[in-house]
């Protein structure tokens, strides 16, 4: 044996872990290098198809609560899709930069119907003038939290928060904000089995097994496997429609499986233009601003884990904490257009158009601002949109099962920066994800059953504050993570390694990584004026 010699090189055979990679390296298209013209119009219709399942469901759901019918229904479809298209725009040119669509959320439902059942609005006999009362109610709400998000944007509140957050505190956060919606996934889909699951399958197929069937030189199957899978099976629904499958089926079947329940395209008007303040002027209440407050709160925590998705696959860096920062401000104005426009819910990072980006491994910025200018059309001319826009909810479903999974699973990819031998990773890890499951079951059970949440007090408002935030799985697992990753053991230089604290530290600040400039800077020499920190 040589004493004293360089250590010898590893033999071919000897299993070397996988390199840890701060950006995703086979991503065909990065934010900054858009595919060719017609390839990037195919692909941001691709992401206007996909936002349309949650944009048509929310005001399916919430309207004839609120008093509407069809008609009603379709203008705010209309709206919701409108303003989605202004703040997916806003957000790309001036937010994060991130090709983030920007769209309606679930976690607004609940204070919104909170606000439906207040009882300033029960004794009003005429549905339409109950619908606008709601509405203008709604407004008002959505205005006063609207504030809450651009205050902790923009007054750099969030770029302090989120400097502590480490790989391992940002897992769980992740990995909620997709696997966390898992109840509107298969169980949606399920609705209507017989469209849903042929939906799974044949995207499944399309994406994932026939490009390597028959080696394709162009990746055509695996980029527009949502087009020719909604097609199919929209196609197959149809035809079962017509064919009579479900003439004799009960009402709910009906509404879920046949195509021309939905009633948006009788009700859908040729041309209309969404204006602001088209219900009335908006009311206020505090007791509802501060349920939409709380709503618009958790609606920053699962952005900032959708955002940190989106930035992977889209192949950039970790988000600097300005941007971020900078991103959750635009929202907050996001929302505010969302108040004034009357679209009965606020906006979040669309989860399923990140699953989107990695589907197609194509995160370019021109093609999200493409399916911006997809959402504005079509939602001016009502009568085509809603065409698209009555696609079977069972079929976005479907399509739900596969992007909500690919975020969830980039949460988990975030654990490659971590030490997994380590108990304390295990413990934050584990007890994290555990609660974040486990605390919002309690409160959606409690309130299945009882009618309110476990928080009821005589003060409403404190109530809604309280059953909103803790009934949303990315919240509650980032509370605890972050708050555990923070206080334990922290000073320890090995507990600095585990967490991976270190591997992000080069994007704590805008300029200590030449790549944010490329990724993040501001268009129109902006950065002059608006400096990233």
């Amino acid at each position: 044996m040589a004493g004293g010699g360089a250590a010898p090189a590893p033999k071919a055979d000897e299993l070397v872990p996988h390199p840890v990679k701060d950006q995703l390296t086979n991503v065909s298209y990065c934010i900054t290098s858009p595919p060719p013209w017609p390839e990037a119009i195919l692909l941001g219709f691709q992401h206007y198809l996909v936002m349309l399942g949650t944009t048509v469901i929310i005001p399916t759901a919430l309207v004839p609560q609120m008093g509407g019918g069809n008609d009603e229904k379709a203008r705010v479809v209309q709206t919701l899709l409108f303003v989605a298209g202004i703040n997916t725009l806003l957000q790309t040119f001036f937010g994060t930069r991130l090709p983030a669509v920007i769209g309606g959320s679930y976690t607004f439902v609940a204070p919104t119907i909170s606000i439906i059942l207040a009882g300033r609005y029960s004794d009003i006999a005429d549905p339409h003038r109950k619908f606008l009362r709601i509405m203008r109610g709604t407004q008002g709400a959505l205005i006063v939290a609207s504030t809450l998000q651009m205050i902790i944007g923009f007054s750099g509140l969030w770029r302090n928060v989120t400097r502590f957050l480490s790989p391992l505190s940002a897992v769980p956060v992740v990995a909620l904000a997709g696997f966390g919606l898992y109840e509107l996934g298969f169980p949606a889909a399920a609705k209507c089995v017989e469209i849903g699951l042929p939906t799974i399958i044949i995207l499944i197929v399309v994406s994932q097994y026939l490009p390597h069937a028959i080696h394709a030189q162009r990746p055509v199957f695996d980029r527009f496997a949502v087009i020719f899978s909604v097609a199919i099976v929209w196609l197959y629904a149809y035809f079962l429609t017509i064919g009579g499958a479900y003439k004799h089926a009960p009402p709910k079947t009906q509404s879920h499986c046949r195509t021309d329940r939905s009633g948006l395209v009788s009700s859908a008007p040729w041309i209309r233009v969404p204006y602001p303040f088209q219900w009335g002027a908006p009311t206020f209440d505090a007791g509802e601003a501060f349920a939409m407050m709380a709503a618009a709160f958790v609606g920053v925590v699962e952005s900032t884990g959708t955002f940190i998705a989106v930035s992977r696959y889209a192949s950039a860096t970790p988000l600097p904490p300005s941007v971020l920062s900078r991103g959750i401000g635009w929202q907050g104005i996001g929302i505010l257009l969302d108040g004034l426009f009357g679209t009965a819910s606020g906006s979040t990072v669309s989860v399923e158009n990140t699953g989107l980006l990695a589907l197609t491994r194509v995160g370019s910025r021109r093609v999200v601002q493409i399916s911006a200018g997809f959402m504005i059309f079509f939602s001016i001319l009502g009568k085509f949109g809603a065409v698209f826009a009555s696609i079977p909810a069972p079929i976005f479903a479907a399509l739900y099962c596969l992007f909500f999974a690919y975020v969830g699973s980039v949460g988990l990819s975030f654990l490659q920066f971590c030490n997994l031998n380590s108990f304390r990773t295990k413990f934050i890890l584990g007890f994290s994800f555990f609660m974040g499951l486990s605390v919002p079951q309690y409160f959606n059970e409690y309130t299945a059953v009882a009618g309110y949440g476990p928080v009821h007090t005589g003060a409403r408002w404190f109530n809604d504050i309280i059953n909103v935030t803790f009934s949303s799985k990315p919240f509650v697992a980032g509370l605890v993570a972050f708050f555990l990753d923070n206080t334990l053991q922290r000073r320890d230089n090995t507990v600095r390694k585990d967490r991976g604290y270190h591997w992000w530290d080069k994007f704590r600040s805008f300029k200590t990584d030449t790549r944010s400039e490329e990724f993040y800077s501001l268009p129109f020499n902006l950065n002059k004026f608006f400096p990233s920190v």
